[in-house]
């Protein structure tokens, strides 16, 4: 299937739907108040960045978005795809941009929290295939047993 993958606004019917598709998805796996969920009018805030990926015919199949934070820091957030296209690396093809404008915005590391409870066990194997690692409780999420925490260093540019 060829998949492209561009910034977008999120204020779009069509992320919407997707982004309703997400929430419908997290909903059943952990306690509402330990879901950090950003509305597609957060997202389409100045300091986050929204990447869709979209199906040959246009269709909406994924989305996920960089949000700046200070001391060079990027987080990774609503991440997802439909699960009719689940295991075709969209998932990945999609981090992979996000990791890609980090780095061109010169941050210096990438954070995420994601769920601890069965049903997140793809996330976590798309994160460590992708050079995250498990770390330490982030930014200002409260610690919990409901969240997991990742982390990858960036590399800095070469000053030429």
């Amino acid at each position: 299937m060829a998949v492209s993958i561009a910034i977008e606004t999120p204020l779009q019917d069509d992320v919407r739907s997707l982004v309703s598709d997400l929430n419908d998805h997290l909903s059943p796996l952990s306690p509402l108040e330990f879901q950090f969920k950003m509305t597609v009018e957060q997202m389409a805030d100045e300091d986050t960045t929204v990447f869709v990926a979209r199906d040959e015919t246009g269709k909406a199949i994924g989305c996920g978005a960089l949000k700046e934070h200070d001391d060079g820091i990027g987080e990774v957030k609503r991440m997802f795809t439909r699960p009719t296209v689940r295991g075709q690396r969209i998932g990945s093809a999609l981090l992979d941009a996000i990791t890609a404008l980090a780095n061109e915005k010169g941050m210096n590391r990438l954070v995420l929290e994601t769920g601890t409870t069965p049903g997140f066990e793809p996330a976590w194997r798309l994160y460590e295939r992708s050079g995250f690692t498990r770390c330490g409780v982030l930014l200002d999420y409260p610690d919990s047993e409901y969240s997991a925490f990742y982390e990858k260093r960036l590399a800095l540019a070469v000053a030429q």
